[in-house]
């Protein structure tokens, strides 16, 4: 019976030695690895590395057909792994195991939507012998913008029917764009949000991502190296910003006819920059129905104190937010309808999550109860009283902690 985690590697990688191509092998060989990926805690790339040195170390003695297969397998797949650099096919190994890593860049493209809330960057490589090696493929990382992590990465075959795929896709749809990229640039890009996703505690659950991580990091280390990822700029003031909302035809069609409804659409405006802020990339100009729903359905629950004034108010000002923004853009009229017929839809469902609290912070129900007892949360001296009074004895049960709401309600 296996004994270590490095023989059950050993013993499902048994039948190795049977594909055909070297693609075969480093896919099945990175499937493997992905067990490692999805189950590590912590920096996940490093345990990956990690046990590839330990395993490496521990089959150093081993002569089997398998062993040595598996052994160049994982060392094309992470050659930044302890004793990578000293191995190499036998004169039992299969044919081939030359093979592993001999690809080089064909050429390299990014789609997605226009929103800009998800990115696509496809690279196809081919092997220097493909009868061994196998056929063009591409390495394929979606990256998720609205979270900020690579959401999906895979490796496809044939490499042209997944790149005709993407350009019928992009032809047959306005709100879909295709184009050519610098290949450093594509790493740089990938390999930054690669960064965040290997830290994260919990993997997304569908997708590719475990099982391809190791053969789509080996292949995009061959693209070259290209000028750090940019650093986002500031972000947009709001005191340019909010004048020129409050200015445009689309911010017309707000109520402002007296002092009540005005504050209720400048605190709307508020939230909206604060929930921009709080984004992967901040940018206050860049709306989807993705993004709306983020806002609506979830966000302001958790970060913002309201009542129902505040409730009616939000949905209409943020319509015209994103009408605003996606001129500002350039957006085509079908997107901009596509986002303000979303916020519409989701109208009831904002109404019905702050009736029933679910989605409510710890922080923001704190905040609520302290305002239901008629406390001033700017008067330091009755709010310290209030949180000692409601202080349980295993800890704080006040406002706090990393949902904290933003917001109190306006001023009436």
């Amino acid at each position: 019976m296996p004994q270590t985690p490095y023989d059950l590697v050993l013993h499902a990688a048994r039948d190795l030695p049977r594909v055909e191509t070297a693609l075969a092998a480093e896919m099945l060989g990175a499937a493997l690895l992905g067990s490692v990926y999805a189950v590590a805690e912590g920096e996940r790339a490093a345990a990956v590395r990690d046990f590839v040195g330990g395993f490496l170390a521990h089959t150093a003695r081993r002569r089997t057909t398998p062993a040595r297969a598996i052994r160049t397998v994982f060392a094309g797949l992470v050659p930044e792994a302890t004793g990578a650099a000293k191995v190499r096919p036998g004169a039992s190994s299969p044919q081939w195991a030359a093979q592993v890593g001999r690809v080089r860049p064909v050429g390299t493209w990014a789609y997605g939507d226009v929103y800009g809330d998800q990115t696509s960057y496809l690279a196809t490589f081919a092997y220097d012998e493909p009868e061994l090696g196998g056929q063009e493929h591409a390495v394929v990382a979606l990256v998720d913008h609205n979270i900020g992590i690579v959401k999906d990465m895979f490796v496809g075959q044939p490499a042209g029917r997944v790149l005709d795929e993407v350009r019928k896709a992009a032809e047959a749809d306005e709100l879909v764009w295709l184009a050519e990229v610098d290949p450093g640039t594509l790493r740089a890009q990938v390999s930054f949000f690669l960064t965040v996703t290997d830290g994260l505690a919990v993997l997304p659950e569908e997708g590719s991502l475990a099982t391809d991580r190791a053969l789509a990091g080996s292949r995009l280390a061959l693209l070259p190296a290209g000028a750090a990822r940019p650093a986002p700029g500031p972000p947009a003031d709001p005191a340019d910003l909010v004048p020129s909302f409050l200015e445009s035809p689309q911010a017309r069609t707000l109520d402002r006819s007296d002092e009540e409804a005005e504050a209720s659409v400048q605190y709307a405006v508020r939230l909206i920059l604060d929930f921009a802020q709080d984004a992967p990339d901040a940018d206050p100009l860049r709306w989807s129905p993705a993004v709306a729903g983020l806002l609506l359905l979830d966000w302001v629950h958790r970060r913002a104190v309201l009542d129902d004034d505040d409730v009616a108010a939000l949905p209409p000002v943020v319509r015209a937010w994103a009408a605003w923004a996606a001129a500002q853009r350039g957006l085509p009229a079908a997107a901009a309808a596509a986002t303000d017929e979303a916020i519409e839809m989701m109208a009831p469902e904002l109404v019905r999550l702050h009736s029933t609290g679910e989605r409510r912070g710890e922080a923001a129900t704190a905040m609520t109860r302290l305002l239901a007892d008629g406390v001033n949360p700017d008067d330091q001296t009755a709010l310290t009283a209030w949180l000692t009074a409601h202080q349980s004895p295993g800890g704080d049960d006040g406002p706090g902690g990393e949902d904290s709401p933003n917001h109190i309600p306006r001023p009436r």
